[in-house]
């Protein structure tokens, strides 16, 4: 068993299971691309990628039939296209009700890129093994967010044989940025943002996977060191931490609210489906009580 761990001088901020989003309006459902800033396609140009599938766009007949079939065959198809249209509204994403509204149509409804990437930037360097279109069903992929640098590793579905496998790493300060995306179901996608403009569209096993990397991602990082904390905060961490595993690391972050959101990770216990796990969580006021949640705090 080896499970990574960060160098001595580097603290582990978060590690989640991700993999390449996959669209979930009706035209792009169940598919993904790769692209360059002219929207041609270039997984054929990625170097080492293995072959993967082939996607089409759905047109708007086979969008009809599609949810034309959910009602039934025959004279029922007629009868609920005009409803289902009205409530897809002009982009046709014939699930809006479920999705809202695309925060980007042409990235969301039209086309759904989950590389967005100029030859020669970083986003092209991004291994294959986070398409679940490429890899095996056994395998998995976690993302790593230490102070210093972002890790992508691989392991196998199995928590009982962890062995993870360094696929790519890049320094923090070649990130420019993390923005979760409402447009998903589920609340699991978010994108990553390269400083070379190029960039991905990721999507963790479920929303605490997505909002514990962005919020390891944020520039600058908002992390607090725990004499910064008020008396009452420093009681209520002292409470919380009350017969945890010692060997976890205390993540204490500084929220916009005014709130202080409080995480202790157990570093050395693994989970491929989901990534490591949070012994203790708090999210509080000046007091060190338990603060009401605002957008943002987590």
């Amino acid at each position: 068993m080896t499970i990574w761990q960060p160098d001595a001088n580097e603290t582990q901020l978060a590690r989640v299971a991700v993999s390449f989003a996959t669209g979930d309006a009706t035209p792009v459902g169940g598919m993904r691309w790769f692209r360059d800033t002219e929207r041609r396609d270039i997984q054929n140009e990625l170097p080492d990628w293995p072959e993967g599938p082939g996607f089409t766009v759905r047109g708007k007949n086979e969008r009809r039939l599609r949810s034309g079939a959910r009602f039934g065959a025959g004279v029922l198809l007629v009868a609920t296209l005009g409803v289902l249209e009205s409530l897809a509204g002009s982009s046709s994403t014939g699930n809006a009700a479920t999705l809202g509204t695309p925060e980007e149509p042409e990235n969301e409804v039209e086309d759904f890129p989950v590389m967005w990437a100029a030859p020669g930037t970083l986003a092209r360097t991004l291994p294959w093994q986070l398409d679940p279109a490429r890899r095996p069903e056994t395998d998995r992929t976690h993302v790593v967010v230490t102070n210093r640098r972002v890790v992508v590793l691989g392991l196998l579905d199995d928590a009982n044989d962890l062995f993870d496998e360094v696929l790519w790493e890049t320094e923090r300060s070649n990130i420019a940025c993390a923005e979760r995306k409402e447009f998903c179901r589920y609340d699991k996608d978010f994108t990553i943002t390269f400083t070379d403009g190029s960039w991905c569209r990721l999507a963790g096993w479920n929303s605490n996977c997505r909002d514990d990397v962005t919020l390891a991602l944020e520039n600058p990082l908002p992390l607090m060191d725990r004499e910064d904390l008020t008396p009452g905060q420093q009681r209520a961490v002292q409470k919380l931490l009350e017969g945890k595993d010692p060997s976890g690391t205390l993540l204490i972050y500084r929220r916009p609210s005014g709130n202080v959101y409080v995480n202790y990770r157990l570093d050395n216990r693994v989970d491929p489906t989901f990534g490591t796990v949070s012994a203790a969580i708090k999210l509080m006021d000046p007091d060190g009580e338990n603060a009401r949640y605002q957008k943002g705090d987590i």
